[in-house]
């Protein structure tokens, strides 16, 4: 450490990536110290992505110590590992405002920080947005590099090899950095590996290569082929980069991605090497890392409440109704033991959508294809196809990456798969990018298709049996995030007459029709409305698809008003309401019709009820729009 450098000061004197420059080299060990640290107790205060970012601490330090940020573009991909980058590029102040509303995003965000070239929080963009960003620079003929930081999970994701393969053809100066933090792909690493990278990410190593190169052109087969293997076991002493060099990269490493004093040479080699095209550095870290309830955690704290720093305890919610996942799986498990023609998918979150445990009653009935979502669509589709009863489960957001499966693999070939969207509506502190705001609106014009809405867990109990009878063409059923309504449960769970809704309360003046889990809002407005004098019926419609056809104008001819609401955007439930009240001339019976739908908006982060708040969808909401149109 530097005579000039306290202990305690360090991290202080670190207001914008250029003053990590002018650290001496082994003053990163400390000041990593102190990043991770800070981190841990920001992240103690408001929960969030723990796990990840702990292991790329010295990585985060690293890149910014070696390349001109945020001159140079740095994309992170997802942004779970972000938090070391924002404390470092000026939004240290700020942690304790991350994911609270009006603060810091989870995620990577561009209106954010300059430091942020590109916003992320679904997986497997970062290399073709870089890719994008190096086009650019040459274009432009500006001196400046692209480096994508993504994670082996992320890797198991079509589009970031659709990334390389375009990127292998080009020859330009792109960076990726693979960090490895669940030991799939290489094995542990140490200096020889260190030292080995060192050599060959080095101009003399990449001299000497193609001039063996072009020599073994020149020998004898025999003696060629002795030369080229014997490059080839030197590097493959490393790891196999194999793959990664069939789609035109350049390969170095593993190298410890805790150990700065073997990342820095290496960086620097890449840095300013620009002639020898996309180059792959392979890191190696630890989810978790430096913090040993994170290292000794089955999901090395990747998705954290608030905690104990000290025992890393986390809060948990006092209101003791189950979530929907868990009544999801719970379900869906009850139904699996009598029929074993049921079978699980998810992409890559098993614990999230609650098939771990499903996963343990029938390990060979799930399955966990990765960060694919296109691939786990026509994967439940061609077991639909042979008499499986598939059920995709993939949050709203997720499933939007497969759009064209769900219609083209799917829904035109009639495939019963049932879909099992978790996180529907918003979703609270990891904001719009995780808010199912669309899947009403992307699955409702697919014909034939059976969509439903859980108001509340014992209704989404029925969707689940109600899908698996459903054999005939795809269905789905969506459900919020996080904990139920905690209504007391019934003794027999029956499937649901398909397309039939309910009326959950009576009146004879005001009509709520409620798509999904804004029923009990409904029913709070409805006694505000009765108190004013507003006798008000409220609706659970149960389908968006099929409509419940005479539910809808037994409520229009008997109200004088219909209030549609659901959590979604336009082009949903209250728009194919307002279609078959239009093509059936129903509207001339009564013309005062509210759709309550989301804004047309992104809307940014926060608490649950203060995000519903902000889009017009609570109780008061729902009165004043009757107010001011009755």
């Amino acid at each position: 450490m530097t005579d000039n450098i306290s202990e305690k000061s360090i991290l202080d004197k670190i207001k914008v990536t250029s003053d990590i420059r002018q650290l001496a080299e082994e003053d990163l060990d400390l000041l990593s110290a102190q990043v991770r640290q800070e981190m841990i107790e920001s992240v103690s205060k408001t929960g969030g992505h723990l796990g990840a970012g702990l292991g790329v601490v010295e990585l985060t330090v690293a890149l910014h110590y070696v390349f001109n940020t945020p001159y140079d573009r740095l994309i992170f991909d997802v942004g779970h590992q972000s938090y070391p980058h924002k404390i470092l590029t000026g939004r240290r102040n700020k942690m304790k405002t991350l994911r609270q509303e009006k603060g810091l995003s989870g995620f990577t965000k561009r209106a954010e920080s300059e430091y942020d070239p590109f916003g992320a929080a679904h997986a497997s963009t970062s290399i073709s947005a870089a890719l994008g960003m190096a086009v650019s620079a040459d274009l432009k003929n500006e001196d400046r590099r692209a480096i994508a930081v993504i994670g082996d999970g992320a890797m198991t994701a079509g589009m970031a090899y659709e990334a390389m393969n375009n990127a292998g053809s080009m020859k330009l100066p792109l960076i990726v950095i693979l960090n490895d933090n669940d030991m799939s792909i290489a094995p542990p690493v140490g200096a020889m590996s260190a030292y080995l990278s060192k050599l060959i990410s080095s101009s003399s190593y990449r001299s000497l290569r193609e001039v063996a190169s072009q020599v073994a052109k020149r020998l004898p087969r025999p003696i060629a082929n002795t030369a080229r293997k014997a490059e080839e076991y030197a590097r493959g002493i490393v790891t196999g980069g194999t793959l990664f060099e069939e789609l035109g990269f350049y390969y170095i490493g593993p190298i410890d991605g805790h150990n700065i004093q073997h990342l820095i040479p290496v960086l620097k080699n890449i840095r300013d090497k620009r002639e020898q095209g996309p180059i792959l550095v392979h890191v190696v870290t630890q989810k978790g890392f430096g913090y040993s309830p994170a290292e000794e955690s089955s999901d090395k704290f990747h998705g954290v409440s608030q905690f104990n720093i000290k025992t890393g305890t986390q809060n948990k919610s006092k209101n003791g109704a189950p979530s929907y996942t868990s009544v999801f799986s719970k379900e869906l498990i009850n139904i699996a033991k009598k029929d074993k023609k049921i079978v699980a998918i998810t992409a890559a979150m098993p614990s999230g959508t609650g098939l771990d445990t499903f996963a343990e009653k029938f390990p060979d009935r799930f399955f966990d294809v990765g960060i694919a979502e296109q691939h786990a669509v026509t994967f439940a589709a061609g077991l639909a196809a042979e008499g499986m009863k598939p059920f995709a489960t993939i949050y709203s957001t997720f499933l939007q990456r497969a759009y064209d499966q769900i219609i083209h693999d799917v829904a035109i070939q009639k495939l019963p798969v049932r879909f099992a969207i978790d996180r529907a509506g918003l979703v609270g502190a990891d904001g719009p990018t995780h808010a199912g705001s669309f899947d009403i609106a992307y699955l409702a014009n697919i014909p034939k298709i059976v969509l439903m809405a859980a108001s509340d867990e014992e209704e989404l109990k029925r969707m689940v049996l109600t899908a698996a009878k459903i054999d005939d063409r795809p269905s789905a059923f969506r459900y919020p995030r996080g904990e139920s309504i905690g209504v007391t449960p019934s003794k027999i769970t029956k499937p649901l007459t398909i397309g039939k809704g309910r009326i959950v309360k009576k009146g004879n003046r005001i009509a709520i029709l409620s798509f999904g889990a804004r029923l009990y809002e409904s029913l709070k407005a409805a006694e505000i409305l009765d108190n004013r004098g507003y006798s008000t019926s409220v609706a659970d419609a149960r389908f968006c698809k099929p409509l419940d056809t005479k539910l809808i104008k037994n409520l229009i001819s008997n109200h004088d008003m219909l209030v549609t609401i659901e959590e979604g955007v336009v082009g949903g439930f209250g728009s194919h309401v307002m279609l078959y009240l239009s093509e059936n001339d129903l509207l001339k019976i009564n013309s005062n019709i509210q759709t309550i739908v989301f804004p047309d908006k992104f809307i940014e982060h926060a608490k649950p009820e203060t995000m519903y708040k902000n889009a017009n969808m609570d109780a008061e909401s729902i009165v004043k729009r009757v107010m001011k149109f009755i």
